[in-house]
This record gives structure tokens, sequence and C-alpha cells, in this order.
């Protein structure tokens, strides 16, 4: 740590780094004073955001030479979340903690060391995050293998990351709170995998696999703590109660796989109620399951059906307006409708109309730097397809990603067999055209209206949009 800190952080004053770094210093009982500083390399805005629960604490603003500080007078123990748009990251404080970040925002998450008071455990975080990337980049095919040989590669891959873990523990030293969150990033990753492979496995292979899962094969639910609010809106936890209850829902299906149904979203919610005492986390969860349903089942009597049930259960409005708003974007984009205007720019820096160039029937699909297997699968489709349906034009559009990154994508991924845009706002094409998943796509109609706004490049049966 003290070689990264030499190579990232010297530039910096002697003043912030006394500051900073001052980790013999013993505080009062009642004194909650913490810093949080840093710098920003091609920055993206002129500020960085800090938040605890989704909503913003602080706007902490850059200096000209891209750094930041900001002095906290009490600030409670806890994990927050730094944002520099259009990315985040979680970042933990104890008591009277002093951090600096140093950021590249063109290799945001890998970029990322933390130095100061309280560092080691931060970016203990950012490793044990970035071994649970990689690791779920490889998951692509091992959802197609048998229970045996499945349960046995998750098994190793979590073994090795749960060394790593007991190892920083044992080095470290953290307490049972900050432990909590470090035990929750490690162990959810490994449990959602397990929840998601029941149905992925008979998506992929057609195959129902849940008769031949080992009895003992759902036990991890027993150790959860649903009603754990201090898990409430961290990533991990979020990701696996979503699957568990996809999980769940399809549990009885043996055919139809169709996790976007009205009676399966019920179901979801009725299960949220029951199962999840806690409002605060009930009412997150609530939020996410509506969310996602809207998001993908466009009949328009099935979304006041589910609303009705959602408003009844959920209890709170600020989250209830989020949906609100939600579905009546999701109006915007019925069949026959035109798409709302997104500035889009090609490779060359020039705004695209995408209106007026749509000549004939057109597939637009998206792509994001962090989805790398996603890139691939993707576009390979697409060549695929393109054979297959010549009367159909293909656009991939990148979101969620800076100019550069996208462009460095391009030529890393050789992307030039078809038209690629970026969409310069993501906070505007996530809104109208409701863009969270990278699986999304949009098909038109030659005359440019939306003839199925919510399709999914890998549902088994999405050629039948393009006949």
């Amino acid at each position: 740590m003290i070689n990264k800190y030499i190579k990232y952080f010297l530039p910096l004053s002697i003043v912030l780094f006394t500051t900073l770094t001052s980790c013999k210093k013993v505080f009062e009982e009642d004194n909650y004073i913490a810093y949080f500083g840093g710098e920003i390399l091609n920055p993206q805005d002129k500020f960085v955001l800090f938040m605890k629960d989704n909503e913003v604490i602080d706007t902490i603003y850059l200096d000209k030479n891209n750094r930041f500080m900001h002095k906290f007078d009490s600030l409670a123990p806890g994990l927050y979340t730094f944002k520099h748009h259009p990315e985040y990251q979680y970042v933990y404080f104890d008591k009277n903690d002093s951090l600096m970040v140093r950021v590249n925002s063109f290799d945001f998450d890998n970029s990322i060391v933390f130095c100061g008071r309280g560092d080691e455990k931060n970016n203990f975080l950012m490793e044990l995050y970035l071994k649970n990337e990689a690791d779920k980049s490889l998951m692509f095919d091992v959802f197609d293998r048998d229970v045996k040989r499945f349960t046995k590669n998750i098994d190793s891959s979590f073994a090795i990351r749960k060394s790593f873990y007991l190892k920083k523990k044992a080095e470290i030293g953290w307490d049972e709170n900050f432990d909590l969150i470090a035990k929750a990033s490690l162990d959810f990753h490994h449990i959602t995998k397990k929840e998601i492979y029941p149905y992925a496995h008979q998506f992929r292979t057609g195959e129902n696999i849940r008769t031949n899962l080992p009895k003992d094969y759902y036990n991890h639910r027993n150790e959860v703590d649903f009603n754990n609010a201090v898990l409430t809106n961290y990533s991990p936890y979020i990701k696996f109660v979503s699957v568990m209850l996809n999980n769940v829902a399809l549990q009885n299906n043996n055919e139809d796989l169709n996790e976007n149904s009205l009676e399966n979203n019920i179901i979801k919610l009725n299960i949220t109620d029951t199962l999840i005492k806690n409002e605060k986390v009930k009412n997150v969860v609530l939020n996410n399951v509506a969310m996602m349903y809207l998001l993908e089942d466009q009949n328009m009597y099935n979304n006041q059906k589910f609303i009705e049930r959602y408003l009844e259960l959920s209890t709170d409005t600020e989250q209830e307006k989020e949906i609100s708003e939600i579905y009546n974007s999701v109006q915007n984009l019925k069949v026959g409708n035109k798409l709302p205007k997104i500035e889009l720019i090609d490779s060359n820096n020039q705004v695209f109309d995408l209106q007026n160039a749509i000549k004939k029937p057109t597939v637009l699909f998206f792509w994001t730097t962090p989805a790398e297997s996603h890139i691939a699968a993707s576009h390979k489709k697409v060549m695929d397809l393109k054979g297959k349906y010549a009367n159909y034009d293909f656009i991939a559009i990148n979101i969620n990603d800076t100019d550069s990154k996208w462009k460095n994508a391009l030529k890393t991924h050789n992307l030039n067999a078809i038209k690629e845009l970026h969409a310069v706002d993501f906070e505007a094409i996530r809104e109208k055209w409701v863009i969270t998943k990278v699986h999304r796509v949009i098909i038109l109609n030659a005359d440019g209206t939306i003839k199925n706004g919510f399709a999914n490049f890998f549902d088994v049966n999405f050629e039948q949009n393009l006949k």
C-alpha cells in the first residue's frame, strides 16, 4: 500500500496528506468527524456525489486539478456510495476515518485505490468486487452443466474467494459491523449463482433440472436475514433477493419459463410481503420487483392489475412516485409509437438522427463495457441474424460508458461490421427508453414505429419477432 500511495497520492498537498493519514490520532467518544477526498483522472463531470441509501448527502466539487476534499462534522459509521457520473462505487467509513480515493474514469472500477485511515478495508472490498466480476464473466456456459459439475465449479471458485476473505480479515482485523458487509459481498455472489442455475439451465438447454437438485440445495436460504436493513440498498443483497424471488415464482412452471408474466410477478410481490417484515427492506424489494416487471410485460391490462397489487403492499410514497414515472415512460414505448428522441453519435462524433436514418425494419441492441461477455455474445448473435434476415438493419448502441471508453472498446473488440452508436446521456436513454437491462432489444418497423420495445436477444423465441 505504501508503494501505491507514493505512486498515486504524493502529488497531493502535504497539508491534505497530514490531515487524512493521521491514523494515530485519538478521537473523543462523541467525535464523529470524518474526511473524504481524492482525485478523478479524466473527469466526466465537475463533482462527486456522496450518498447513503441512494440519497445524496453532499455534492463535492472538483478543483482545477480535478481533486476534491470534504470534511464531515459528523458521519455515522457504515456503508456509503460515491458517484462520478455515470459510475458509482461503495465506500465504508468507520468512526473518524479519513479516506482518499484515486479514480480514472476511463477504467473506473479497476483504477480505484484508497489511501488513508480506513483504506485497507475499502481496498479489500474493491478487490473482492473485482474478483466477483471476473468470476461472473466466466459463468455464461457454466449454467449449461449438469448439477454435479455446476456445483463443483461454483464451490471451487467460492473456496478461493473465501480463503482471500479469511486472510484479509486476519490481517486487517475489522469489526463485526464491517464483517457484515464483507461477508455479504462474499456469500451473496455465491448463492445468487445457485438461485440462477435452475431456470438459467432450463432457459439455455431446455432441460428442467429441478428434480435433480440435492435435497439441501437451498439450505443457504435459511442463513439469510431478509430483514437486515443495513443491507437494504447493497447491490449483492438486492441481486440475490431478486433472483431468489424469480426462482421461487418459476419453480412450478415445468414448461413455460415466463418470468415476466403477471401471475409470476404477483407471486413475487406476495412472497416479499410474507417473507420480509422490516418495512424499509420490504419497500425496497417491492419497488425492485415492480420496476423489473414494468420494463418487461407490456400488456397494459396486466400492468394495471400489477400496479394495484403493488400499491396495496407498498408504504413508501416516494418509491410509488418513481414506479408511476416508469409506468408512464413505458406507455410511450407501446407498439406503433415513435421512440422518444435521444442524442446519439457515431464513431466520428457526428450526431446520428435515428428516425431519419431508418429505411428498413431495424433491430436496436445495447452493450456496455462492464458486461464484456455480453459484448461478444450480442455481436455474434447479430452476425448470425444478419445472414438470415437480410431485410433488417442492426444497430448497436453503447450505454453508460464514456466516449473514450466506448471508442477503445470498438477497437479492442474490432466492432466495425455494423453501425455502432453511443448514447451521449445515459440518464436520458435510461428514462426515456427505459433501458435498465443490457440484453434489452428494441425492434422498429421500416417507418420508425415500434414493433416490439421490450424484446430479449437471448429469448429462445426471439426470431419470431423478425418474421
